[in-house]
């Protein structure tokens, strides 16, 4: 009974989307509207990415319809064997769809194209099939790093993540939203607040704002810099983060497959 619970309450904002415009999306029947469809896990569902992403986006003008396929722990493969993927790809017509692999996956080559590559391919497939654009959602390292796979720190672990996102969006032509480059300019900044929390894991609200901001600038090509929407930040640390999200993606939109 719990589990069934909790998938249901994690597709809650799906549901919202299928439904009609969601009450943070700010679309009208008149209005054009951009939809994001975010399929991942719990890095995507933590602090809610595709509400805050929605919110952000509503102070900028734009209006934006989000919808989730999120399940803690779940790998692309998951998401591609999971009937309701293919259903919601032609439920709706989504603008965007987000792809998120576990958070470990794409660090260890073996792995990736044993598990990651051959799922993303037949994703993008059928997105693009359904007349949609996909974008990969590059994340971040853990904050140790992932010992057990001798990856030693937090850096180690982001070089391997963008090496095997950026090496399936660069075959399958697709976009990436650098949220784990992005993350990296931050940590170093001292006025940052923590990005991970206690688990070294997953993402505080800072770390989830700056994943918004990144997302922002990736779909609509324009810098996040002065967008009224902190999502309970001070001024100063949303504006910084802000900043680095527009440093990261727009003068490398080439890089990111975002030209």
């Amino acid at each position: 009974m719990r589990a069934a619970f909790r998938v249901l309450l994690l597709l809650a904002p799906l549901i919202l989307g299928l439904a009609g415009c969601s009450a943070a999306s700010g679309c009208t029947g008149s209005q054009s509207c951009t939809r994001v469809l975010f399929i991942g896990n719990s890095y995507t569902y933590v602090n809610d990415l595709p509400t805050m992403f929605a919110s952000l986006a509503g102070s900028g003008g734009h209006a934006v319809e989000t919808g989730l396929l999120a399940q803690g722990g779940w790998s692309l493969s998951n998401h591609l064997a999971a009937p309701v993927t293919a259903k919601t790809l032609t439920a709706t017509p989504w603008n965007v769809v987000v792809l998120q692999e576990q958070s470990e996956i794409p660090s260890i080559e073996s792995v990736r194209q044993s598990q990651m590559y051959p799922a993303a391919r037949r994703l993008v497939q059928s997105i693009r099939a359904a007349g949609e654009k996909p974008l990969f959602f590059l994340t971040w390292g853990h904050r140790d790093g992932w010992p057990e796979e001798g990856i030693g720190g937090y850096a180690p672990m982001q070089t391997a993540l963008d090496q095997g996102y950026v090496a399936i969006a660069t075959e399958l032509h697709a976009g990436i939203a650098p949220v784990g480059d992005a993350w990296s300019v931050a940590v170093e900044r001292p006025a940052t607040s923590a990005l991970w929390q206690d688990d070294g894991n997953h993402p505080t609200v800072a770390g989830t704002y700056l994943a918004a901001c990144v997302f922002y600038a990736a779909v609509f090509k324009q810098t996040p810099v002065g967008l009224s929407e902190h999502a309970g930040l001070s001024s100063d640390e949303a504006a910084m983060l802000q900043q680095i999200a527009a440093a990261t993606v727009l003068p490398n939109r080439a890089r990111w497959g975002l030209a």
